[in-house]
């Protein structure tokens, strides 16, 4: 394999490299079955072990209970933004969301066509550089449910605990599944694109109570429906194959590494460096508030946006790729997922001391 640079990409995202070469050898062989990873049936012997085992390590590294469906769908976590309200909110129902970022304001705007939504809570006027503390916002009364999410990508903010509500909890955790434990039992639905933290762009987790099957109100299109899907084993359709198999393969990975547990130590160590860094000067400025930091994705400035577009540049071409800032805020944003190396912050470090150094503020 050619040298890989060090990928701060948001996502699509770093996978672990033993993951990309057995990928690598599976699409030309599958199993040595003489065909290729994604020539192969979905409805085969072959297929349906990759998914199940998928399934059953996900359920072993999140503890999820067994009163809980686990999904695997396409569309992107975006089209989970419409299918929520459209299967769990029913007509005249009311649902509590909090805005703290993109995502999130997404989420709100295809909810306000199937409810009455009420946004608790909003950081936009702040460009989206904190989360709320429980006390900052009311859950409705008559609220079905509570949405958040738990870390966002671009502005690099992350809820540090689980928000407090009698309601039902549901979570957009793309960006952060995985990387920290989380009580399953808590909420009504997680979901996840996996194309940040799980695997390449093409599926999308969905964790769900199986009472809320019972729900969907009788109209709702049949695959937008997540009993549909629940009761027929993600296997309705054909599924995207290539991506739950290189899921299944970044699972085996993560328990290798020792599960979520240990890479929550080693998450908040790559994270406490980068932080580090920033803090120890007025040179760099991180975006999010101390309180609300992401250990995902750090969003941070330079004294100006053309020092920023330098050293940008100059990263990339010592191999320290993807740090370009969202466009809505500028910048520059280091993702540092699960499968993001620890040499790879602590080169970035050392790069940002130099850079300073070389190019001081006018």
């Amino acid at each position: 394999m050619a040298d890989r640079v060090y990928n701060f990409s948001p996502g699509p995202a770093t996978l672990p490299v033993e993951v990309l070469e057995k990928a690598g050898k599976d699409v030309v062989n599958f199993q040595q079955t003489g065909i290729g990873l994604i020539e192969i049936s979905h409805r085969s012997k072959e297929f349906m072990a990759v998914a199940d085992e998928a399934e059953a390590n996900l359920r072993d590294l999140m503890q999820i209970p067994d009163n809980y469906k686990v999904l695997f769908l396409q569309g992107g976590a975006s089209s989970q933004f419409f299918m929520i309200p459209m299967n769990l909110l029913g007509k005249d129902k009311k649902a509590t969301y909090l805005n703290t970022g993109t995502w999130a304001k997404k989420a709100i705007k295809e909810a306000k066509l199937f409810g009455d939504i009420d946004v608790a809570y909003s950081s936009e006027e702040a460009s989206f550089n904190r989360v709320p503390a429980d006390n900052e916002y009311t859950v409705a009364g008559n609220s079905e449910y509570l949405y958040y999410v738990s870390n966002n990508t671009i502005y690099g903010t992350q809820f540090p605990n689980v928000p407090a509500t009698e309601k039902m909890l549901i979570s957009d955790m793309s960006s952060d599944i995985l990387s920290r434990s989380v009580d399953v039992s808590k909420y009504g639905m997680i979901f996840a694109g996996a194309q940040k933290n799980l695997g390449p762009a093409g599926v999308t987790l969905v964790i769900i109570r199986e009472d809320l099957l019972e729900n969907t109100p009788a109209q709702t299109p049949t695959m937008l429906s997540y009993k549909t899907h629940a009761d027929k084993g993600s296997m309705f359709n054909t599924p995207p194959c290539f991506a739950i198999y290189v899921v299944g393969e970044v699972l085996k990975w993560l328990k290798k590494q020792g599960g979520v547990e240990a890479i929550e130590k080693i998450n908040a160590e790559k994270a406490g460096l980068l932080y580090g860094a920033i803090d120890s000067t007025d040179y760099y400025r991180g975006h999010a508030e101390k309180e609300s930091r992401s250990l995902m994705n750090i969003s941070f400035n330079l004294p100006s946006p053309e020092l920023e577009a330098k050293f940008i540049a100059e990263a990339a071409a010592v191999e320290l790729n993807g740090l370009k800032g969202h466009r809505s805020i500028g910048g520059c944003r280091a993702s540092i997922y699960n499968a993001f190396p620890r040499e790879g912050v602590v080169k970035l470090v050392d790069f940002m001391k130099e850079f300073e150094s070389n190019n001081p503020a006018s």
